[in-house]
């Protein structure tokens, strides 16, 4: 078997290596020891798993691979935040955003290498899809960073759209939540969707992760012009959806707000979203617009976000100012991999 398709152990799920090991003759107990050395210890060579046996360890090397990479380049900001470059199998680049605040430290991880869905205002959009990731290349980017033991909270919003890829998502999902993989609480991740909605309903279903949803116009006309999503599926119908499930106790449902100058911010804007939420219990997370290169997309002045926060407000939804990171090293989601693709 050639190198490029060995079988990649990380990402794999407890039911997969079992089939793997029933395949190589190793022993019943051997996939739980292999992914205690994955999700917990975060082994980086197969021959360290030292309660495997020496005939099973080689006879693992001879087809699998553990698939991990470390990052080709990190940028740091000024005020903290990090973004780590990584290659995939297919030759993109993807990256991955470390911010920490405080006592907390969140990773925003990629789920594809571009995306599809075409929203006007993103540096990610404009390079189209050039591949899904595989639960290897997505769990590659939280075990291969130095923060790895130090991360808080997790929110697959980096490039791509993760509902786009939603099998590699739940299987990455059941690697972080589950007692036999990183035994993360479901309360600790969040996943961004542009609204697909038909996959949204998966994921509610099979898991428990908070939920952000890309809204940045009340408007379906006014939507359709920045986010061609809305043509598929229109934001009254993902609404619809979110209204049939519990967001009262641990799981949270928001709506991200890119705030855009002479664009969604004035008070018929306002007196729409209120309509449109309506039913819901969420909250509006309002986004400092990023410039990025060739934009004709502008944020207004913060005092004019704030009075559009405080409004909001008043109307009864809870509405915060997200502070903004990160823009001195190309934050804004994709700016780093184009830009290192260019190159």
């Amino acid at each position: 078997m050639t190198q490029e398709r060995k079988f990649r152990l990380y990402g794999a799920s407890l039911d997969e290596l079992a089939t793997l090991c029933a395949e190589l003759g190793l022993p019943r107990f051997a996939p739980k020891q292999i992914v205690r050395w994955l999700y917990q210890r975060f082994v980086t060579d197969i021959n360290d798993m030292t309660d495997l046996s020496k005939l099973s360890r080689e006879r693992l090397a001879e087809c699998c691979e553990l698939g991990l990479s470390t990052p080709l380049k990190v940028s740091v900001s000024a005020d903290g935040t990090k973004k780590y470059l990584f290659r995939t199998s297919e030759g993109e680049y993807i990256e991955s955003a470390l911010i920490p605040d405080g006592e907390r430290m969140t990773l925003c991880v990629s789920s594809q290498a571009g995306c599809r869905m075409g929203c006007k205002f993103c540096a990610t959009g404009r390079m189209g899809l050039r591949h899904n990731l595989t639960s290897c290349e997505i769990i590659n980017q939280i075990v291969s960073i130095p923060e790895r033991d130090k991360l808080t909270n997790l929110v697959f919003m980096g490039m791509g759209e993760p509902l786009d890829n939603i099998d590699n998502l739940m299987r990455t999902l059941d690697i972080l939540t589950s007692s036999w993989g990183m035994a993360w609480s479901p309360t600790r991740i969040t996943v961004s969707t542009s609204g697909v909605a038909k996959t949204l309903p998966r994921l509610l279903d099979e898991s428990k992760v908070h939920l952000a949803v890309s809204l940045h116009n009340p408007f379906s006309e006014e939507r359709r012009e920045i986010m061609p999503i809305e043509n598929a599926y229109p934001i009254r119908e993902v609404c619809d959806i979110l209204r049939r499930y519990d967001f009262t106790h641990q799981r949270r449902v928001s709506f991200e707000y890119i705030v855009l100058e002479d664009m969604n911010c004035s008070p018929r804007h306002i007196k729409e979203l209120s309509r449109l939420l309506d039913g819901i219990k969420c909250r509006i997370n309002l986004i400092r617009f990023h410039r990025i290169p060739d934009s004709p997309f502008y944020s207004p002045p913060l005092e004019r976000i704030m009075e559009f926060r405080d409004t909001l407000t008043k109307r009864g939804i809870q509405t915060t100012l997200r502070a903004s990171r990160g823009e001195d090293i190309e934050a804004a989601c994709g700016l780093l991999s184009t830009s290192t693709n260019k190159k």
